[in-house]
């Protein structure tokens, strides 16, 4: 690339990593479109190795997983097995962003079946050091791909939404959902969180990436027409948001939030970054350790993990339910047998519930005065 400038360089970068198509780069730039495609194909190649060499050794307490669709070529529907190759058709992006800090710690583009499910977990769980907490669509591959990778003590649950009841489906069906979708969680291994479970966070980072991304456009010409310059594209712009790009509610850069860099890098210091970083795989997996749990758990000794209390009806992280206390009830009052030989007149039915002893029932009643009645001269009580 000794041919662009420094300025070109940065012109160019600035205008892949905002979305821009190759051919309007040419119109606005003058520089010539193959040029700048194969600018693109090195940057992207030099972006996965930045991303080896930053994300690794990471402690996310939650992932959420997703795909976003996009195709090469031609959609699916008009690909020719006989006359296309197996690069051309439908091609999703796996995408796992970590919680709360929103870093893309992994994604794989390919088809959306079992192995580029499996290769995407693998490249997840390479990068961790704390077993996480997982959300993910419904998407049924993902089951196998988490439990051979994470095992089945990993807390794992699906969030599941049905776009529509009928069998019509409406002219919008693929591009707005109905205002009001009906959403299923459930339990797949461990006890997550189901109250907490979603994947509203990945989806509007899929928002966020079809526009950084303008392969991934819906409706326009900006698609791509070769695979390996799809996954170059897909790289550079997500090695872009995790390192520039300054989110809006939390103003620092998810690299920052994650603890993954200590500042803001500006788009000179990417390029410098990409153009000198040598050829770097992907991490190895390291033992995973136990994840702090949010709320009443208290740690095993030998750091082998956290005892919590998991609540009736789901699993969760949640404060431990209070014990409610058994309402009072009145102390059991002894019966006192009374002797049929023992005069009647003199017992009364009222018991003294300090000495147990019978009451001799008084004679006369007491005055509103406070004296005591006395017979009075005639013999009657006064």
């Amino acid at each position: 690339m000794s041919v662009l400038s420094t300025a070109d360089r940065l012109q160019v970068l600035a205008a892949l990593v905002d979305g821009t198509s190759e051919r309007a780069i040419e119109r606005l730039t003058g520089i010539s479109r193959l040029t700048i495609s194969r600018f693109a194909l090195k940057l992207g190649t030099a972006a996965q190795s930045v991303h080896n060499q930053t994300a690794h050794d990471l402690s996310c307490s939650l992932i959420e997983s997703d795909e976003i669709w996009s195709y090469v070529g031609k959609k699916q529907a008009r690909v020719d097995p006989l006359k296309d190759g197996p690069d051309v058709g439908e091609t999703y992006t796996f995408v796992g962003l970590a919680m709360p800090s929103r870093y893309v710690v992994a994604w794989k583009v390919g088809k959306r079946d079992q192995a580029t499910a499996d290769a995407y977990v693998a490249d997840l769980r390479a990068r961790l050091v704390v077993m996480p907490a997982m959300t993910s669509d419904g998407f049924a591959p993902y089951v196998s791909a988490i439990g051979e990778n994470f095992g089945s003590d990993v807390d794992y649950g699906q969030t599941i939404k049905t776009y529509r009841t009928g069998a019509q489906k409406g002219p919008d069906h693929r591009y707005e959902p109905p205002r009001d979708p009906f959403i299923t969680k459930k339990t797949i291994s461990g006890a997550p969180d189901l109250e907490r479970a979603t994947t509203a966070h990945i989806e509007r980072n899929n928002g966020t990436m079809r526009h950084h991304i303008g392969r991934m456009r819906r409706l326009c010409y900006a698609f791509s027409k070769d695979l390996e310059h799809h996954k170059a594209a897909v790289a550079l712009c997500y090695c872009h948001y995790n390192l520039c790009w300054i989110l809006r509610t939390m103003r620092v850069t998810p690299a920052i939030a994650a603890n993954v860099t200590t500042h803001v890098w500006e788009l000179p210091e990417l390029l410098d970054a990409l153009l000198s970083v040598p050829e770097t795989a992907a991490p190895l997996p390291k033992p995973l350790a136990p994840r702090v749990p949010e709320g009443t758990a208290r740690t095993l000794p030998n750091g082998r993990g956290f005892l919590r209390v998991v609540p009736r009806g789901g699993g969760g992280d949640g404060p431990s339910p209070v014990p409610v206390a058994p309402p009072p009830t009145a102390p059991a009052v002894p019966m006192v047998t009374v002797s049929s030989s023992a005069p009647a007149a003199e017992v009364s039915p009222q018991l003294d519930l300090l000495s147990w002893r019978p009451k001799p029932r008084m004679v006369g009643q007491l005055s509103l005065l406070g004296d005591l009645l006395e017979p009075g001269p005639d013999g009657k009580s006064g």
